[in-house]
């Protein structure tokens, strides 16, 4: 890495990236944060998001020629994934985690797992093998900022993934800090049954936690189809990533996940590009630095060392 364009040319490569996972991540943090499990199925409800984001987005553009309506049915094809993945997240808490609750800790890791195995081995059954494309609703042609051998290259698909993920993670942000229902949510994280006595529908919170982080995740699905086909098992390594992100940020912490998220993109772009790491290797570096965050912080970047009383 030569210039100062190529330093900022993988730094906004590494953003982008590092956007998804942050939009991943959330989903692993806020059901930490609230019933301390680790929701395993976290990567396939971001499957799921991205087949029916595909399939709305076909179905609403047609035979169109690309043009603006291309961009805006992808925006609806967006949000029908946020919304039925919403759907998606709450019935799967009702159904395989709620009745766990008093059940030990191990018990809902296993739902989880066996959650996962179950959604992926349905898109697989119903959808097939193979995998499919997500069509650019743009001409995705790169953007030079600047000139000569100093320009930085910008196509509009990571403007669309800097944008999204900034405008969700404020929202997110503000709706937590300065609502009834955020309020409600880090109170139930907390001490659930003290708050279940200040008349909190603790049942309620927990129900809103998974359909917000389901949201998320189909969000970050679209958006990483893009670059990536769209196929059953495409959530098992960027789920894995991005709970590896939750865990860098501190998990349970939102504002751990964003920055673990953003952290762990820019890590593997200048692994790449700095280190010489091949392409497909760079998985490793997620992974290497869980292990270094467990051994030296293990609570994470922004999360609090609890100690659990006995």
């Amino acid at each position: 890495m030569g210039s100062v364009s190529e330093f900022f040319q993988h730094f906004l490569n590494g953003l982008t990236l590092g956007g998804i996972y942050a939009l991943i991540a959330l989903g692993y943090t806020m059901v930490y944060g609230i019933l301390k499990f680790i929701n395993f199925a976290h990567g396939d409800i971001l499957m799921v998001g991205a087949y029916i984001g595909l399939f709305v987005f076909d179905f609403l553009r047609g035979s169109t020629p690309l043009g603006p309506w291309w961009f805006f049915a992808f925006l609806l094809a967006m949000i029908c994934s946020m919304v039925a993945c919403g759907l998606l997240g709450m019935f799967i808490e009702k159904i395989a985690y709620k009745p766990l609750r008093k059940a030990t800790r191990l018990a809902p890791l296993l739902s989880a797992i066996g959650v996962s195995f179950v959604l992926s081995n349905t898109a697989a059954w119903v959808f097939g093998t193979q995998s499919r494309k997500l069509e650019y609703p743009f001409d995705n042609t790169p953007i030079v900022i600047g000139s000569g051998l100093n320009g930085v290259s910008v196509t509009p698909h990571q403007i669309l993934v800097l944008c999204a993920s900034a405008v969700m993670m404020i929202v997110l942000k503000l709706f937590v800090d300065k609502t009834r229902m955020g309020k409600a949510m880090r109170a139930t994280s907390l001490d659930q049954d003290t708050s279940k006595l200040m008349g909190i529908k603790s049942d309620h919170v927990i129900s809103l936690t998974f359909a917000i982080g389901s949201a998320l995740a189909a969000c970050g699905g679209m958006l990483i189809a893009l670059d990536f086909k769209v196929y059953a098992t495409m959530g098992t390594m960027v789920g894995l990533k991005a709970f590896v992100a939750a865990v860098v940020g501190g998990i349970g912490n939102i504002s751990g996940a964003m920055l673990g998220g953003l952290l762990l993109g820019l890590l593997e772009t200048f692994g790449v590009a700095v280190l010489g790491i091949p392409q497909g290797y760079k998985d490793a570096i997620a992974f290497g630095v869980l292990i270094l965050i467990l051994l030296f912080k293990p609570d994470g970047l922004l999360g609090k060392n609890e100690k659990e009383k006995v």
